[in-house]
């Protein structure tokens, strides 16, 4: 029975607002818009029965904890541990950004592009010592899971904290290493979804990253100064098969109804978002799912992608899981526990489907990514496509696989902001929230 944790940061402080470094100093205090967001945050958690609340010490955490409890149905005791303060930058708190990049400079581009290795020396009454921001911090999260999972075996978590200590609780549940620290977006008050299937050391599925539907921001703002490209990686609509839990692979199945209402959802939510290109694997379910979606984009033309169909199950395709283990005796279990060693018979394997859908990913990004004004994009593929896609942008491998959820008619948003020779931002992962009410996937979980 999976442990189920959701993560939220705190709402927006005088910091945040100042463009200032916080880091562990406890003088920032939430805004009044922050406040409110706490309480909207609350209110969309009230239904969810939790088994334990957790929260950091530091006032700006503790106050939004204190408001989202007070708004929940049953609420557990909450629980502030020193485990869940942020990142430590001492040099730098209280300054504003602009002025550590102006006094730090070569510190500030380390920090930002070798977050793993960027350090800091502090002088200690022992003398001068190398303090690793991140590392420390990486390792912060580890001990925190190691000592709360084992308390709440298969139930539900609620933990409010920061930026810094939510990107290492994730990056370090799910695998992603320190290095990628900058690749993944946490928003005021945005909610994370992480689904633990045993213990810590078990594979962790990260249901959802940093959803701000709730928040009235369909999908996260643009950062300041963005230059390069937007995409909104989209899985297609249920099939017939989906729901059947019926392997599909490159069987052209086309969307059943519920499919196409997932679509019809999609576009709605997307409705407002300008969309100046879209790209769909050639086969018909992603097709017909970008083509609902861009009927509110009539001046987009939809351009199709060969390399982005679905893994080719060669014999499995057509078939129920109970089939598949009656005819390939125990290469089912090894798909599920070892995905990166499965070759399919007469059809494919991960490596092969991760050397196409990132070769034509990087040419996508390359061919829009120098566009003035910056546009944004819409790919629209299938399951295992989006996993590994998803997987390579964090810094993961084929065997993290099953670490990525994807639902039919999610959206998924990736920044490049400053261009194609520099690391994207992960802003949302596997957005289901316009699918149904409340912030779980809902979606059949199906075949691929």
């Amino acid at each position: 029975m999976s442990t189920r944790v959701i993560i939220v940061r705190h709402g927006q402080s005088n910091y945040n607002a100042q463009k200032k470094i916080q880091g562990r100093s406890n003088e920032s205090t939430l805004t009044e818009k922050g406040r409110q967001d706490a309480e909207t945050l609350g209110t969309t958690l009230r239904n969810l029965n939790f088994d334990g609340f957790y929260c950091s010490p530091l006032a700006r955490a503790h106050e939004t904890a204190k408001i989202i409890h007070s708004c929940l149905n049953n609420p557990p005791n909450l629980q502030v541990t020193d485990q869940l303060l942020e990142i430590d930058l001492p040099l730098w708190e209280k300054l504003e950004k602009d002025a550590v990049k102006e006094k730090y400079p070569e510190d500030y581009r380390c920090w930002k592009e070798s977050p793993s290795e960027f350090k800091m020396i502090l002088k200690t009454p022992e003398g001068e010592k190398e303090h690793y921001p991140v590392k420390s911090l990486y390792q912060q999260a580890q001990d925190f899971w190691q000592e709360i999972l084992p308390k709440h075996e298969g139930k539900t978590i609620l933990i409010a904290a920061h930026n810094g200590i939510n990107r290492c609780l994730i990056m370090s549940a799910i695998g992603i290493p320190p290095e990628n620290y900058h690749s993944i977006q946490q928003s005021n008050c945005g909610i994370n979804v992480l689904n633990f299937t045993g213990g810590w050391g078990d594979i962790v599925q990260l249901e959802s990253l940093n959803q701000t539907a709730h928040l009235g921001l369909t999908i996260p703002s643009l950062r300041p100064n963005h230059s390069g490209v937007r995409l909104l990686l989209v899985r297609h609509g249920e099939t017939d098969w989906n729901r059947e839990s019926r392997f599909q692979g490159i069987r052209d199945i086309p969307l059943n109804e519920n499919g196409k209402k997932q679509g019809e959802m999609a576009a709605e939510f997307l409705k407002e978002v300008k969309i100046d290109f879209g790209i769909t694997s050639s086969m018909l379910r992603p097709k017909e799912t970008a083509e609902i979606i861009l009927k509110y984009h009539p001046d987009v033309t939809l351009e199709s992608k060969s390399e982005l169909v679905e893994i080719c199950h060669g014999l499995w395709e057509g078939k129920l899981k109970s089939e598949i283990e009656a005819e390939f005796p125990g290469m089912l279990q090894e798909w599920e526990e070892n995905p990166e060693t499965v070759q399919m018979p007469e059809g494919e394997n991960l490596q092969e489907v991760w050397d196409r859908a990132v070769a034509s990913w990087n040419e996508i990004v390359k061919v829009y990514c120098n566009s003035e004004p910056p546009k944004t994009g819409i790919i629209v593929a299938h399951d295992a496509i989006n996993k590994v896609i998803l997987c390579y942008l964090l810094g993961l491998k084929p065997a993290n696989f099953w670490n990525i959820k994807q639902g039919n008619g999610a959206v998924s948003v990736i920044d490049y902001p400053q261009g194609p020779d520099h690391p994207p931002v992960l802003q949302a992962i596997n957005i289901t929230s316009h699918l149904s009410s409340g912030i779980l996937d809902k979606t059949a979980a199906g075949a691929l």
